[in-house]
């Protein structure tokens, strides 16, 4: 744990070609102390300059990003980082959304808001996807990775580990693996 609460920036672009001095410099201004600099694409799930942002707050301590989109780039995203910096009891705030600031009532209701609305997405798309299943099922759509072997395959593998041919042998012969053979049931 840190005496002194500082004030960290995460400044992020996406390619090689662009450049984060316009970020690091309005975090600066802002009052970071220090700025973690990362060129990922958004889409990346493990930013290690982000990561090491996230391990090196602590309680008291605030990071800033200039907007939203350079911290997540999915709302799932934003708020596991959000839970992430309230588990260390840190504060986050973004510069061109004075709405995402957890270190005011405001800023931590509208989070909060987003975070129940977020949840709720989730549970829609779990239960449309579900509902979408069982009528696939109904239908006769075949869910998983398709077989490796033929039924014909099967049936002489079978054939071959009943008259008691190692499962390995068995295996080689059908380019599978001998996980393969022994899962088999007619």
């Amino acid at each position: 744990m840190q005496n002194n609460p500082m004030i960290f920036g995460y400044a992020r672009v996406s390619t090689d070609g662009q450049s984060v001095d316009v970020q690091e410099k309005q975090l600066r201004a802002a009052g970071a102390e220090k700025v973690f600099k990362e060129t990922a694409s958004g889409a990346k799930t493990d930013r290690a300059r982000l990561r090491r942002a996230l391990a090196e707050i602590g309680a008291g301590d605030i990071l800033m990003v200039t907007r939203l989109d350079r911290l997540a780039r999915s709302t799932r995203d934003l708020l596991n980082t959000l839970a992430q910096i309230a588990e260390k009891g840190a504060g986050f705030r973004s510069l061109g959304d004075v709405w995402a600031d957890t270190t005011t009532p405001h800023g931590r209701l509208m989070l909060t808001v987003l975070g129940g609305l977020a949840e709720f997405e989730r549970e829609l798309i779990r239960a449309r996807t579900g509902e979408g299943r069982e009528r696939a099922k109904a239908r006769g759509v075949h869910m998983g990775r398709s077989s490796k072997l033929t039924p014909h395959q099967k049936k002489e593998a079978l054939k071959r580990r009943d008259a008691g041919e190692p499962t390995r042998e068995i295996a080689r012969m059908f380019n599978v693996s001998h996980s393969t053979i022994s899962r088999l049931s007619l």
